[in-house]
């Protein structure tokens, strides 16, 4: 997190955090290289995916649901309902094509739960038809599911059964029945010979390969067959299956079918919708048979009273004499006739109406009705009725398919059904009634008839009764014979509403998967923003310094210099690389230290106090080149090791420790004693000695004030390297007597929130004339935007004057190196 380029101090001081884009912008430009890895990489990942996935195809077929009222005796009389016209057949065969039931039968024709594979590159892939043999499975023994059983042709006429078993029993299913059970296999590698057309009897194998005569196999291919859970699969099927309508109330569907292989799927459209019109067909068909089942039990009984009609004339005519009869006699007799035969009707009405009521109070499936037509019955509202019960009763078969029982859905199916039969009911009854008063009106004229012929001898009224009885039964079995003749002929020409329009074909296209372009640019994104997100994370959480930017946005103090990272053996780089960029920037330092020693009205020597915020800014390195520097201009110049906690800086010029400004401070020692002359002409050092147990109580001394002030007679500059300001107090207590203060920041290192005490001190005037030092500092990747070359010629001379100083010497391995660590 950075602050606001223009308001980034007021901000730090009021609590208030802005995001820096442009720090984040040119962070992102420093990790380029990261970002194009992260790219390139997401590319090989999808290209890989893609050559990987199988193609997936989509293919359609359309279908119409026509409405087809077929007659079955004449134009008035008719056994196909309407049932709900074409709009409700439409949303039947939708409801019918998406039911387990259907698809169960379609899977089962096709075989679909037996696939024939090859090995590709990446998988086995599904071959179907393009196998040069068929197995011709036997229904009655177990397959092995999930398990791919190998086939290897040795020649044309013998072929090997493989497979390698790892467990001693597999799952197994029988497709007779569709149970599954576990069959014992034997375990490790299985091989078996079988010759062409020869049975196949294993515990997980059961049928016969036979090839085909037009496929020529080269000895020695290999082929699978796998087998899967019919109920797995009809599953599989029956979710991925669409029907739609083809365009807004249109009795036009499309059915839509996706998968990886293309004959796979045509095939199964094409068997859905040639299955789903024979079973549309059979439930048409049904209902005739239904009504042709009821013709021919009334033509049994029809058929039994004629027999017995004819035997009892054939017995009187041979025990009677035969005679004839006047022609009003038989004008009576015919009349009788038609009276009998109207009576046979409505009776047989009436026990239509009773079998019929019968049936509504002791039943709960109310679509085997038989059509009321059938014996006659024209009343329009026994008709309707008959219609929407049929009707409603569907309705509800189709529902149960999907939807489960106890459903608001039922309730009101069976109220709608409930309220229609109520009214059948009562119309039922009205008819009964209104059929009892005719009947009893054709018998009072029978009798009224019968009378007449009282008078007659009784021989022939015998006769006549029977030849009336034999006319009667004879009428109504031509009636019967001819109604189910008619019956026959309309089922044997009934179409099934559902025709074909458009089969299924493979006329090439159809690939919908996967979409490669979409992948590569999935990845393209995917590679782009997930290590701009990584990068915009490190960003947020990352609270070091790591530019001159930074430092400008978060304190009022000035930069000083800046000093570039050189790995060297000892600090001592001034002195013995002094044409190097490092040495360069200590001297550029130098030269902007006099402007704030001019301001000074002193005359006698100047101090320096070095300090940081923790350990590890290179304090010490600067505290050691600054002095190297002020003594090779000819500046007497003595280097005071002040970290009394940490000492350091006797290591780089070969002396001990063992005595130092803390033997001063206690009196141990004399100044001369502790005072070291390197071998740097104008050099003198001081080290810190042995660690005291009371550091700061020892630069708060009286003798560090004398010190001090003697060493501003003797030399020309006074370098004082102190402990970290932000760890303990003892740079505080050095404060007074330093005239310029230099506080180290280590950029990538250096913690934003420590320059917040450095800025107190600062504001409170405990700290003055101080400048901020950048160590380790990096030209092309620091985000030095707007900064100029005001603070940037110490290092910024050497990186363009490389023909002036000292190269740095950068083998190939180094410059690798350095690469990977900057990616």
């Amino acid at each position: 997190m950075a602050y606001n380029e223009d308001h980034g101090i007021d901000s730090v001081e009021s609590g208030r955090v802005s995001f820096d884009f442009k720090g984040y912008l040119f962070k992102v430009l420093n990790l380029w290289k990261f970002v194009l890895i992260c790219i390139s990489s997401a590319l090989l990942i999808a290209y890989l995916i893609n050559v990987r996935k199988q193609n997936v195809y989509k293919l359609d077929s359309l279908i119409s649901v026509e409405n087809d009222q077929n007659p079955f005796f004449t134009a008035n009389t008719s056994i196909s309902f309407n049932w709900g016209g074409v709009s409700g057949k439409v949303g039947k065969v939708i409801t019918a094509i998406k039911t387990r039931s259907h698809n169960e039968k379609v899977v089962d024709s096709l075989q679909f739960y037996m696939n024939y594979l090859i090995q590709g590159t990446y998988r086995k892939e599904d071959i179907y038809k393009k196998a040069p043999f068929n197995f011709n499975i036997d229904k009655a023994g177990s397959q092995a599911i999930n398990t791919p059983i190998g086939i290897r042709f040795l020649n044309n006429n013998e072929f090997e059964i493989f497979t390698n078993f790892e467990e001693t029993n597999l799952k197994a299913q029988r497709y007779s029945d569709k149970k599954t059970s576990r069959v014992k296999v034997p375990t490790g590698a299985f091989n078996t010979k079988f010759k062409n057309g020869e049975p196949i009897n294993l515990s997980f194998l059961n049928g016969q390969i036979l090839t085909k005569p037009s496929s020529e196999i080269k000895p020695g291919s290999e082929y699978f067959i796998s087998f899967v859970n019919f109920d797995g699969i009809v599953n599989s099927y029956k979710k991925n299956i669409i029907i739609s309508p083809f365009s807004e109330a249109s009795s036009v569907l499309r059915l839509q079918l996706s998968g990886n292989n293309k004959a796979k799927i045509v095939d199964y459209l094409n068997a859905t919708s040639a299955i789903l019109s024979r079973s549309e067909l059979e439930r048409k068909n049904l209902y005739a048979t239904n009504t042709i089942k009821f013709i021919d039990s009334s033509l049994a009984a029809v058929n039994s009273n004629l027999k017995d009609v004819t035997n009892e004339m054939n017995s009187f005519r041979k025990k009677n004499k035969i005679f004839n009869v006047t022609d009003e006699i038989s004008q009576i007799s015919a009349q009788l006739r038609e009276y009998d035969l109207t009576k046979e009707e409505e009776e047989s009405k009436l026990n239509y109406l009773n079998n019929l009521e019968n049936y509504l109070n002791t039943k709960t499936d109310y679509s085997n009705i038989a059509a009321p037509t059938t014996v006659g019955i024209q009343e329009h509202n026994i008709l309707n009725s008959v219609s929407k019960i049929i009707a409603l009763a569907a309705e509800r078969q189709n529902l149960e398919y999907t939807t489960k029982e106890g459903s608001e859905l039922f309730k009101d199916l069976d109220r709608r059904i409930d309220s229609e039969k109520n009214v059948l009911l009562e119309t039922i009854d009205a008819t009964k009634q209104t059929i009892g008063i005719q009947l009893s009106t054709i018998s009072r004229s029978i009798v009224n008839l019968e009378a007449k012929l009282s008078d007659l001898p009784e021989d022939q009224q015998q006769f006549l009764k029977i030849q009336r009885k034999l006319d009667i039964s004879q009428e109504a079995y031509d009636v019967y014979t001819a109604k189910r003749s008619e019956a026959a002929i309309v089922k044997a020409a009934n179409i099934s509403d559902i025709t074909v329009i458009d089969d299924a074909k493979d006329i090439g296209g159809g690939l919908i998967g996967p979409n490669k372009s979409l992948n590569y640019m999935m990845a393209l994104m995917m590679g782009f923003f997930i290590p701009m997100l990584l990068i915009f994370v490190v960003f947020l959480l990352d609270n070091t310094i790591h530019g001159s930017d930074e430092v400008e946005q978060l304190s009022k103090i000035p930069i000083l210099g800046l000093i570039g990272k050189y790995n060297y053996k000892n600090n001592l780089i001034v002195f013995e690389k002094p044409k190097s960029a490092v040495a360069e920037s200590f001297r550029s330092i130098r030269s902007s230290l006099q402007f704030i020693y001019k301001k000074l009205e002193a005359t006698d020597g100047k101090t320096l106090m070095i300090t940081s915020s923790v350990s590890g800014e290179g304090k010490t390195f600067c505290s050691i080149n600054i002095a190297t520097v002020y003594a090779l201009s000819g500046k007497k110049t003595i280097l005071l090791g002040l970290d009394l906690r940490k000492p350091k800086i006797f290591g780089d010029f070969n002396i001990d420790n063992d005595k130092g400004i803390v033997n001063y401070l206690i009196e141990e020692s004399s100044f001369e004693d502790i005072k070291y002359s390197t071998h740097i002409e104008n050099l003198d050092i001081v080290p810190s000695g042995p660690v005291p147990p009371n550091p700061s109580e020892l630069l708060m001394s009286s003798q560090m004030k004398i010190l001090i002030t003697q060493l501003r007679k003797d030399y020309d500059m006074i370098v004082l390297d102190t402990p970290p300001l932000g760890l303990v107090t003892d740079a505080l207590e050095l404060t007074q007597y330093a005239d310029a203060t230099i506080f180290m920041v280590r950029l990538d290192y250096t913690k934003k929130g420590m320059l917040a005490l450095i800025n107190a001190k600062h504001r409170t005037g405990e700290v003055k004339n101080i400048s901020f030092v950048l160590n380790f500092y990096k030209h092309k990747t620091n985000h030095n935007y707007g900064y100029g070359y005001g603070y940037g010629y110490g290092y910024g001379y050497g990186v363009y004057g490389n023909a002036y100083h000292e190269r740095d010497n950068n083998s190939i391995l180094k410059r690798v190196k350095r690469l990977l660590k900057r990616v």
